[in-house]
């Protein structure tokens, strides 16, 4: 059993329950809310709307969610406290680390290596995990990095990196968004297990699910990733049918120890036009118990194997 750092205080692994493991609160574009606040509207109404929300996610069993909302989505952990306050029922575990498909934010460009120096985001990521996150006493219980369809660039490999040092430092699993479509999970073998000697059964795969290539898929499952198949709703370049269909034929394979279920959701998002939500109607929190799970179970999935989706496999990658 293990420790883990949550919004409203440590849980121990044992009592995470169903997990899902990749959904966010609010993702906010930072500089454009602080500026241009109109939109966002008034605090207390968006921390209420956010509470009723994960309440009724509580309400359908989920006992914890993983928030992957660091440097670049937006992450305001004061905001966060006062949402988890009015949910005590669900645990939610936030993250640190950087958040970007090229280059680093500016605030690193001609610090750290640039300059000969250390880099600086490990102690940044460190002192998160250890020390909790800007005063608030919040410790991270996940690190967060990305790599899109641009590839391995400079930036996506400088954060890695980082956050390969900070995971060897403290023992915090690691989530990776990854694009599955152009095979990225492949570079994050490399530089985060290959070359800076992470396990990668404490590396979560973000957003596995977007492809329906189950053998690359089991490639990542066989040399030892998580996967995370956690963007059930996202139906844009692909179908509900599509998405279901393939984390039942990964089950059949008998890889449902190796995945992790979420939606991405989140309460707000500043990055989608308002209206155009319309055309995602099935892109909230509830639709996994709603929807996902009638659905597989009809096509063979075992209460076993949810189980295992849902409890043991991330209680493990929090253990290791």
């Amino acid at each position: 059993m293990t420790a883990v750092p949550t919004a409203g205080g440590v849980v121990d692994s044992a009592a995470l329950g169903r997990t899902y493991m990749h959904e966010h609160i609010f993702t906010l574009t930072a500089d454009v809310q602080q500026n241009f606040p109109e939109e966002w509207g008034d605090e207390e109404t968006r921390v209420a709307d956010a509470a009723d929300k994960l309440k009724a996610l509580a309400a359908q069993g989920v006992r914890t969610i993983v928030d992957p909302t660091v440097i670049g989505l937006g992450r305001y952990i004061p905001r966060i406290q006062r949402v988890a306050e009015r949910v005590p029922e669900l645990n939610i575990v936030v993250a640190t680390g950087i958040y970007t498909y090229e280059s680093v934010p500016h605030f690193f460009t001609h610090r750290g290596p640039a300059v000969g120096r250390p880099e600086p985001m490990v102690e940044m990521f460190v002192r998160d995990i250890t020390e909790g996150i800007s005063g608030t006493g919040v410790r991270a219980g996940m690190l967060k990095c990305a790599i899109d369809a641009q590839g391995m660039t400079a930036g996506v490999e400088r954060v890695m990196r980082a956050v390969a040092q900070a995971h060897h430092r403290t023992g915090t699993p690691i989530t990776v968004h990854t694009h599955p479509s152009s095979r990225t999970g492949l570079d994050v073998k490399r530089v985060l297990c290959d070359e800076e000697g992470v396990d990668p059964r404490r590396v979560v795969l973000g957003h596995s699910g977007d492809t329906t290539d189950c053998d690359h898929l089991a490639e990542l499952a066989d040399a030892g990733f998580v996967l995370g198949m956690d963007r059930f709703g996202i139906n844009l370049e692909t179908t509900f049918e599509a998405r279901a269909d393939t984390l039942v034929e990964m089950c059949r394979r008998g890889y449902a120890g190796s995945m992790v279920l979420s939606q991405d959701a989140s309460c707000y998002i500043d990055w989608i036009e308002p209206e155009l939500m319309a055309l995602l109607p099935q892109w909230h929190y509830l639709h996994i118990a709603d929807e996902v799970l009638p659905y597989v179970r009809e096509r063979g999935v075992t209460e076993e194997q949810i189980e295992t989706m849902l409890v043991g496999t991330p209680r493990r990658v929090f253990e290791g």
